[in-house]
């Protein structure tokens, strides 16, 4: 039996693996669970805040330690962290900066990463640019969210066609994925780690893959630690 832990972003992406990721991968022998990465410890009270890649010690720190804790040949760790608003300290960030391709920039700092954590059974994920753009795959599906929101849901449409993949929205602090939903549907931003996995569902795993080569490949990759 192969188990995988997944280090996340924050709420929304952990959703997403209970929702979809943890049975799609079931299916092909690959047993999932997932946790945010922590972002600090109460010494007194023994409490740990959880959420957010504030900087990459803390990320590096809070994998090692699930490594340390699990050693076992049949586990496997991945992550998945947002491309946007990722901290400079973060393996190869300066040098992925002058890649203009967001694909090759994203593939340098996965590589970057897996060499600063060179454990045999890590598979660095880096999500293009944040888990926001996997909605946008077919904002159709805003409405099991948000009944009769035509106009807004429209506009989120004409910007998903704009680009060749939603993977390749950019991360402008104003129009990353996430902030251009919450320009036309203000309450996502307080609904995000609800609406968000509730919307991926609709949308399927088929139709992401299919917009979103980069999470297509990471997919590909945890379904054959399972044989296929």
């Amino acid at each position: 039996m192969i188990r995988l832990h997944l280090v996340v972003e924050g709420q929304t992406e952990e959703a997403f693996v209970n929702a979809l990721l943890r049975e799609h991968l079931a299916a092909r022998g690959v047993f999932a669970d997932a946790r945010c990465v922590e972002t600090g410890r109460d010494k007194r009270s023994g409490h740990i805040y959880r959420g957010g890649v504030l900087d990459y010690g803390r990320a590096k720190r809070d994998l090692c330690r699930w490594m340390r804790q699990d050693e076992h040949s049949e586990v496997y760790f991945t992550t998945m962290f947002d491309l946007f608003a990722l901290p400079a300290d973060f393996p190869g960030y300066e040098a992925a900066k002058g890649k203009g391709d967001p694909y090759l920039r994203v593939a340098a700092l996965e590589q970057a990463f897996a060499e600063d954590l060179p454990h045999p059974r890590f598979f660095p994920y880096i999500q293009l640019h944040e888990f926001e753009a996997l909605l946008l795959s077919d904002p159709a599906m805003f409405e099991v969210e948000f009944v009769g929101r035509r106009d807004p849901i429209g506009n989120l449409r004409r910007v998903s066609e704009a680009y060749a993949s939603p993977e390749l929205i950019n991360d402008g602090r104003e129009t990353a994925p996430s902030k251009r939903i919450i320009k036309e549907l203000p309450e996502y931003a307080g609904m995000k780690a609800s609406a968000g996995p509730v919307i991926a569902k609709a949308i399927g795993l088929a139709t992401i893959k299919a917009k979103c080569a980069h999470f297509r490949d990471w997919l590909l990759k945890l379904e054959k630690l399972g044989g296929g």
